[in-house]
């Protein structure tokens, strides 16, 4: 490498505001996709200069064009490559002799299409590494920043007569996602203040650009199309410096693929390693993930109005009050908020004291339904007035009707007056009403176009998590791992604190030696050759004595033979059969992507059946632990519901939390680590880990 690599708000500046831009395979047809940049520079107003790379023309669309890069006046910032796949490498290595700083590759053909398009990535990689450039793409489709007119892009959606510049900052992996919400936003009257589409992340991640973008006074906040969590470090890193800086960050995210839970070999391989993990993910890094696409656009306004860190006492699904002109739209935004397990408050006794004092009767429903007196600019308001003074709500919720398409100034007027109360407060339009959709979003005011996309922003907003404040030190995913025997596992066990139930190895060719604890017991074959012993014949139960113990090792030596022929020194772990109030599986494990979680699930034998689970970045606090517990169904019977026995919930927290510490000890190279069954004893009397599964680097 001849020069450092650029980063930061130097970066960014490169990215969106060059000085100079050359145009590597520039078409003179302003209609084809590589003709296309040019033809935006031009008709935005990009103040810099413009250089098109033709050898075959003497000028392009009017302009004076070059054979090369070398031919240039002057060394450009930022060089757009829109010629073939062959000819990427030959223009990158040429970017890098020359001093360029930053190159965008539109072509396709690298890793997506296998080996020799991954060598093909990779040559492309080691020579921007060499020369120390900086490389989006390839398949980008380009860099958009609307503010000076840098429309550096080959999508024919930005030939929209006018790009209207804002706030948001766009990151797509979907270079064709940027285009739909260009047209999204122009409808919505929302404006951009840049949009990249980041391609394969060859070299520049979606989390780098957006982090170095993040000192811009201009961005307000970050929208995100993700297809996966590739890089998911510099990702979770922009996250937590966005959230520092209190500018919200919003996902849309495709689902995942299960590929890799089929080839996990721990219980928490298989749950965790689905789209769970990934809005694990989100939620842990304080992002806002939707799963409607109009809620990309909508959520915000919202996002702004509900700061992560009020979220910190809050730790509950919100409760929402509802007024509304309209009963049929409340009941729609009400059943799709409870679908999301969102609250849907009735004001309380003293609410609809201080309504009927402000001359609104409303019944004791769960919705304030103000019929069509609810268009009048003094009902409304004062209804607002009241409900968002009301301390049993913590957002209010106006859904209204009619009167939002053919009077949309008067409908929405008291909720524009209203914005200043400290509390939230959102709208929602039931039939297509952009005019009052557009005045809603000038005032900032939360507003929504469907009930669906409704109840996605409010579910997404509260559902974010405070970050943690640093980041773990864990082991790379990538190297390789090998398992550990239980005995193993449990002194893994005993170095994080985790309690578990005695142990004692022997061996299984000879006769069971005095045992120091009491029988029953259970009877195990102890080898790394073998992760899930009962499926193997490898678990014997209920051995009440010596003679019982001795014909369940003979049971265990032929299982063992069967299923692992020529193993040496075979051996066998003993420990008391151990009964608790609930069997539950507490799993760590680094995913490729996300990066060391930690899960909290049913235990026992049907974990992978029942599915009930709760999932978090590691590591966690006592506090999250206890946020998990209460997440899974199972565990609400050891609360002490009707009368049955508390169990030692707080004991499990600390196990969780304790499972969970493994992130930031990488010395013990722990790859996965699995307790299940944990057993789950009355309160006051702990936890213990009675089976451990563990894979080492």
């Amino acid at each position: 490498m001849t020069k450092p690599f650029l980063q930061g708000p130097e970066l960014a500046r490169v990215l969106l505001s060059p000085a100079s831009v050359a145009l590597v395979g520039a078409s003179d047809d302003p209609a084809k996709t590589t003709g296309r940049p040019q033809h935006y520079l031009r008709s935005a107003g990009f103040g810099g200069a413009v250089f098109p790379i033709n050898p075959n023309r003497e000028t392009v669309q009017g302009t004076k064009a070059f054979a090369s890069l070398a031919e240039l006046p002057e060394v450009p910032e930022h060089v757009f490559v829109l010629s073939s796949t062959a000819s990427v490498l030959p223009a990158v290595e040429e970017c890098g002799r020359l001093g360029v700083k930053v190159v965008t590759v539109l072509a396709g053909g690298f890793g997506e299409t296998g080996g020799e398009g991954a060598a093909r990535e990779a040559q492309l990689r080691a020579a921007a590494a060499y020369h120390g450039l900086r490389l989006l793409g390839p398949n980008s489709i380009g860099i958009v920043n609307p503010r000076n007119g840098l429309l550096l892009t080959a999508n024919a959606a930005f030939a929209e007569p006018h790009i209207p510049a804002g706030a948001l900052f766009v990151a797509s992996h979907s270079g064709s996602m940027l285009g739909a919400l260009l047209s999204r936003g122009v409808a919505r009257q929302v404006g951009f203040a840049g949009m990249v589409s980041v391609g394969a992340e060859a070299d520049l991640s979606l989390g780098e650009i957006c982090e170095a973008t993040l000192d811009d006074p201009d961005i307000e906040g970050y929208l995100l199309f993700l297809e996966s969590l590739h890089h998911g470090d510099a990702l979770r890193s922009f996250a937590l410096e966005a959230a520092a800086r209190g500018k919200p960050v919003v996902a849309y995210k495709l689902g995942r693929s299960e590929a890799a839970a089929e080839m996990a070999a721990t219980h928490t391989g298989a749950l965790a390693g689905e789209d769970d993990v990934a809005d694990a993910f989100l939620k842990d890094c304080g992002i806002a993930r939707v799963g409607v696409l109009d809620a990309l656009l909508e959520t915000q306004p919202l996002a702004r109005r509900v700061p992560l860190a009020s979220l910190a006492s809050l730790a509950r699904p919100p409760r929402v009050g509802v007024v509304t002109t309209t009963g049929g739209g409340a009941a729609m935004a009400v059943d799709q908020l409870g679908l999301r397990g969102v609250i849907v408050q009735p004001p309380s006794s003293q609410t609809l004291a201080r309504l009927k004092e402000a001359g609104i009767e409303a019944g004791a429903g769960r919705v304030v339904d103000l019929t069509l007196a609810g268009v009048r600019y003094e009902v409304m308001k004062r209804t607002l007035d009241v409900m968002l003074d009301a301390p049993e709500f913590d957002l209010v919720l106006a859904t209204i009707g009619s009167s939002a398409r053919f009077q949309p100034d008067l409908a929405v007027k008291s909720l524009i007056d209203s914005i200043g109360h400290a509390k939230p407060l959102a709208a929602m339009m039931v039939p297509d009403a952009p005019q009052a959709l557009a005045a809603l979003t000038a005032a900032n005011v939360p507003c929504f176009r469907s009930p669906e996309s409704c109840a996605d922003v409010i579910t997404a907003v509260y559902a974010r998590r405070v970050p943690i404040d640093s980041l773990p030190a864990s082991m790379p995913s990538g190297r390789p791992a090998r398992p550990l025997s239980e005995a193993q596992a449990y002194e893994v066990l005993d170095q994080i604190g985790v309690p578990h139930a005695k142990a004692m190895v022997v061996p299984l060719d000879q006769p069971a030696a005095p045992l120091p604890f009491a029988y029953p017991v259970v009877a195990k074959i102890c080898t790394d050759q073998i992760a899930h012993k009962t499926e193997a014949g490898g678990v014997v139960l209920n051995i009440n004595d010596a003679d019982e113990l001795n014909a369940a090792l003979g049971r265990l030596r032929t299982s063992l033979a069967h299923h692992v022929p020529g193993l040496q020194n075979a051996e066998a772990l003993i420990q008391p059969m151990v009964k608790g109030l609930g069997e539950v599986l507490i799993g760590y494990r680094v995913d490729p992507d996300a990066g060391p979680i930690v899960m909290l699930a049913a235990g026992g034998i049907w974990a992978e059946v029942t599915r009930d689970r709760s999932i978090r970045l590691a590591p966690v606090t006592i506090e999250s632990a206890r946020e998990m517990i209460a997440e899974v169904r199972s565990l609400q019977v050891l609360t002490g519901l009707r009368n049955r026995p508390r169990g030692d919930l707080d004991a499990l927290a600390q196990a969780v939390a304790g499972m969970s510490s493994i992130a930031v000890r990488p010395e013990l190279g722990i790859r996965e680590l699995e307790v299940n069954p944990m057993m789950v004893l009355p309160a006051g009397q702990g936890v213990l880990a009675v089976d451990a599964l563990a894979l080492v680097a």
